[in-house]
């Protein structure tokens, strides 16, 4: 869909893209009891009513209140409890303790996205020329937020679910993929100056600029993921034993926790079964293996004589193929096994070997809204292509995901590199 030119075609474009974007937020939770809103299992998962209600916050504290006349914060005390990490606009309440919220209730939290949204529409059908350019590219930074919440709503419920032993199904209703893997097949890349980071077309977040050169020596990558059964050659070979393959953070995180088999794997011998937002399904042999930590990608990958690509290889691969795959419309949200076409964009984030740092010449936004990215900048490592939660159309080659090499509750996976 063409972004408008006009500021009639402005209001309409834009109110409808709002409308759209906060309705989904909305059918992802509708599968979900009241009790479930509340739930946060581990300090990295934020409860669903958070969720939404921080994303309200988002558009009220960057959007209404600097550019709606006369605009009222729906309540005084909701800055506190939904601000994320923006420390220069105030201080907040402990991320750890987000469960610990009964109040506001779910239908308060509800009645709060309703004002929020009341109030945007005005906001939108009064654009003019002394704000537009302002207010639209907040806009476009507030729903691309509301997108990323989406995925990682689907990702913290699947996680609240799966620690309950009654293994509560999101939904009964979602798609089951029935096909065989292929082959792997390797694409050779030739060595040379190549340039990736965002072009100044479209939307980009602030840490995909700027554009620049990188010298890459010639690698080829595999055109799928590692799927479930070649990860458990890794398992049954004794790959989570054996000290040589790990780095050493990871071998004293596995140690610690006694981490044998990716997450939300369970079962042993030729029982292997998977949690997922469908319910514990059989391990589809065929499927990309999935919520895996980047210490358990480096290690398969070493078990497999390869590497994992660098986030400049994968870029340059990805900007190659058309922007298709497995994402949250496709109604899985489940990996699913590779196309002949291959697997590039969807199903899962793919861990990179490249830390999570600045570009040359990279500048944060000005005012609060710099704190989106930058600040984070360090100890994290780059994921890139989008999974099966991902809203279509919100990520591309240049998109930067990133999270701590430990983080396996995302909808993380591999696929291999190697030197030419």
């Amino acid at each position: 869909m063409p972004e408008p030119t006009t500021l009639q075609d402005d209001e309409a474009y834009w109110i409808d893209a709002y409308r759209k974007t906060r309705a989904y937020t909305e059918r992802i939770c509708s599968p979900l009891e009241t009790d479930d809103y509340q739930l946060q299992s581990i300090v990295e998962t934020s409860p669903p009513k958070w969720h939404i209600a921080h994303v309200s916050w988002f558009f009220e504290t960057f959007l209404l209140t600097p550019f709606l006349p006369g605009y009222r914060p729906f309540h005084p005390r909701f800055g506190y409890l939904f601000n994320s990490y923006y420390e220069t606009v105030g201080s907040m309440h402990p991320r750890s303790k987000r469960g610990m919220l009964s109040r506001p209730t779910v239908e308060t939290v509800y009645t709060y996205r309703a004002y929020v949204d009341e109030h945007m529409q005005a906001l939108l059908s009064s654009l003019d020329n002394s704000n537009r350019e302002n207010v639209l590219f907040r806009l476009r930074l507030g729903l691309n937020h509301e997108q990323q919440h989406q995925e990682l709503l689907l990702m913290d419920i699947k996680h609240n679910f799966s620690v309950n032993s009654l293994a509560p199904i999101y939904r009964t209703d979602l798609k089951v993929h029935i096909g065989e893997s292929r082959p792997v097949h390797w694409v050779e890349y030739e060595d040379g100056i190549r340039q990736i980071g965002a072009t100044a077309e479209g939307f980009h977040f602030d840490n995909e600029a700027p554009r620049h050169s990188v010298l890459l020596n010639a690698w080829r990558l595999a055109d799928r993921l590692v799927t479930n059964s070649e990860y458990l050659e890794f398992v049954q070979d004794g790959g989570y034993a054996d000290p040589r393959l790990w780095l050493a953070d990871g071998w004293h995180l596995i140690q610690q926790h006694d981490w044998r088999h990716p997450l939300y794997w369970s079962g042993s011998g030729g029982e292997w079964q998977e949690f997922t937002l469908g319910g514990i399904r059989p391990l589809g042999p065929d499927q990309p293996v999935s919520h895996v930590s980047f210490y358990e990608a480096d290690a398969y990958a070493r078990w497999a004589g390869k590497r994992l690509p660098t986030e400049a290889e994968l870029e340059c691969a990805l900007a190659t193929q058309p922007l298709q795959g497995n994402f949250a419309d496709s109604d899985y949200l489940h990996p699913r096994p590779a196309t002949d076409q291959g697997q590039w964009f969807g199903d899962l984030w793919n861990w990179t070997s490249t830390p999570y740092s600045a570009y040359p010449g990279f500048k944060p936004l000005e005012g609060a809204i710099g704190e989106y990215n930058g600040k984070f900048m360090a100890n994290q490592i780059v994921l890139k292509g989008g999974c099966c939660a991902t809203p279509a159309g919100h990520t591309r080659a240049s998109y930067r995901n990133f999270f701590y090499p430990h983080d396996r509750w995302v909808f993380s996976g591999l696929r291999l590199a190697d030197d030419t």
